[in-house]
């Protein structure tokens, strides 16, 4: 328990949840949304988000096209990418919720300080993944639950849109249910490649 709050840890995967019951609501959510600053134009931000886009641009081959899940009402990251000249898609349930954009296909996906708020988050995270091309790259920031962290005492946890909580053992066990490869790992970033079919 944490402020009244009660989480379950999964056995197999080591991700911690929140109890369903303690769940915020929609309205709970876009009012706590509405209070983030994204500001492109904010040097921090812009160096907080490079923890995964300089890594995530190494990777990327010329005209590679993606889409940033979880974009917020300021697409941060599309920005940026579209700056690199790549051609990037935005979608968030709350500020760019077109269905549409979740039936294409792309090389690369990045998902920025979003799969910590998911409600369904294998479904959701599943459904990502079968957008990604053969040979694409999904690249996942979330703070991340090592050993030296108390859980009860994180700062992670104070957030009451955090519903979910990955650990490195979690991201592995993401990387074996997709038959990807992780590629990149460093702090709170995880990038991975999907396996290309054979010919």
């Amino acid at each position: 328990m944490v402020e009244d709050r009660k989480y379950f840890i999964c056995p197999t995967c080591d991700l911690v949840f929140i109890h369903p019951s303690h769940l915020p609501s929609r309205e709970e959510e876009f009012e706590r949304y509405e209070t983030h600053q994204n500001d492109p134009a904010d040097i921090g931000y812009i160096m907080f988000l490079s923890q995964l886009i300089r890594p995530m641009l190494g990777f990327l081959s010329p005209g590679a096209r993606g889409m940033d899940f979880g974009s917020g009402p300021v697409p941060a990251i599309s920005h940026l990418l579209k700056e690199a000249r790549y051609d990037v898609a935005s979608y968030d349930i709350f500020y760019a919720d077109d269905p549409e954009v979740l039936k294409r296909k792309y090389d690369f996906v990045t998902a920025s300080e979003v799969a910590e708020h998911l409600h369904s988050a294998g479904e959701t995270l599943d459904r990502i993944w079968s957008c990604i091309n053969p040979g694409g790259i999904f690249g996942i920031m979330t703070g991340m639950r090592t050993r030296n962290i108390v859980f009860e005492s994180w700062y992670y946890v104070r957030d009451p849109t955090h519903v979910i909580f990955f650990s490195p053992r979690t991201m592995e066990w993401l990387a074996d249910h997709w038959k990807a490869r992780i590629i990149y790992t460093k702090g709170n970033v995880t990038i991975y490649r999907k396996g290309v079919r054979p010919a």
